[in-house]
């Protein structure tokens, strides 16, 4: 499949609105596009997932068809998929459109190609990775995949091939106080003054362990909520710790630690995204090394839908850069999708070939 066709593609992609929750169209597009190549589709809801070949080997492709809402003063229109200089500007042409389009064309070029995998080779794309809410695309289709023995999950990496993860702990905590009146505050015990220094605590927490790829955990307070009146000692006030974890702790080990140093009442407001990791050695990573050989493999503080494939030796990587997600500028290279197609076909051959 010529290269034009990955930008053509790329191009109707931007032009479909798909905000999360909304990707009925872009989930129909696709699933006609790849049928008229001549592979047969499955959809469940709005994931669409195709691919071919036999066996247990199964090397599946995923990424997501949903991105954020567009912002402001976007320099073309959100969804006009305008080429400027070389590159393709739009909502959706970095964060995640570009490695629809590429992990797509790469599967229907190498089936077109003749290539036989020993095994199968799947595409998945799916709905609601940007959303973080309890339905998720990849977590609702993967019982109706074919057990995945390695995957790609693509996501702006600039083709950098991305092994470890960050997760991300959400901590409430809450300070406990005395209330009285501002002018007798000695009466009273003060939650702000008692979460204040449970804030300087947490912001030097010292981590003993370090990951390679991830270095340390960090931690940062969000929000904080206190105080009912401007003359009241208030009894209470809550912050909320963002805490950004690695695969050398569990969740469990930095809840403990959090607990330990603070004074106040620490509660999980969530902790589903966890750390991922693969190890250097493993099948996948090392094809992906082979079909990018001038590459060191790099470690990600952006969560993806690699939490739901934490199970199977994973690497994280596609065209365009992370840093533009979600921005106005949001703009992808058109050489750098045309080059994920090369990629995604070099790692597909080489993992089938070790």
């Amino acid at each position: 499949m010529p290269h034009k066709d990955v930008i053509a593609l790329l191009k109707e992609l931007v032009r479909i609105p798909s905000l999360s929750g909304e990707e009925k169209n872009a989930a129909g597009f696709m699933e006609e596009y790849v049928a008229h190549h001549g592979i047969e589709t499955g959809r469940i809801d709005d994931n669409v997932f195709f691919g071919f070949g036999e066996g247990d080997d199964v090397l599946l492709l995923n990424t997501h068809l949903d991105t954020v809402p567009p912002s402001e003063h976007h320099p073309h229109g959100a969804f006009d998929a305008i080429e400027s200089e070389g590159c393709l500007y739009g909502r959706g042409s970095v964060d995640a459109k570009a490695s629809v389009a590429a992990m797509t064309t790469a599967l229907l070029s190498v089936a077109a190609d003749g290539f036989r995998p020993s095994g199968r080779i799947v595409v998945a794309l799916t709905a609601c990775e940007e959303t973080g809410g309890d339905y998720n695309g990849l977590k609702t289709l993967r019982p109706h995949l074919p057990n995945p023995a390695a995957a790609l999950v693509g996501e702006p990496t600039n083709l950098v091939p991305c092994i470890a993860q960050k997760g991300l702990l959400v901590l409430r905590v809450e300070a406990q106080g005395k209330t009285s009146h501002a002018a007798r505050a000695h009466l009273g015990q003060n939650a702000i003054a008692g979460a204040a220094r449970d804030i300087e605590r947490a912001m030097n927490l010292v981590f003993e362990r370090e990951d390679v790829f991830l270095g340390y955990p960090t931690v940062t307070v969000t929000t904080v909520t206190g105080g009912s009146a401007r003359n009241v000692v208030p009894d209470r006030c809550t912050f909320t710790l963002d805490i950004r974890s690695t695969p050398v702790y569990t969740h469990k080990e930095l809840i403990d630690i959090v607990q330990d140093a603070l004074e106040s009442e620490v509660h999980v407001h969530s902790e589903r995204i966890v750390p991922v990791a693969t190890d250097p050695n493993e099948r996948i990573v090392q094809a992906c090394l082979r079909a990018i050989p001038d590459v060191e493999p790099i470690g990600s503080p952006t969560a993806s839908d690699w939490i739901f494939l934490a199970d199977v030796p994973t690497v994280k990587i596609g065209p365009g850069s992370s840093r533009l997600s979600h921005t106005s500028e949001e703009h992808i290279p058109i050489a750098e999708v045309q080059r994920a197609v090369e990629v995604y076909r070099s790692v597909i051959e080489a993992y089938f070939e070790s």
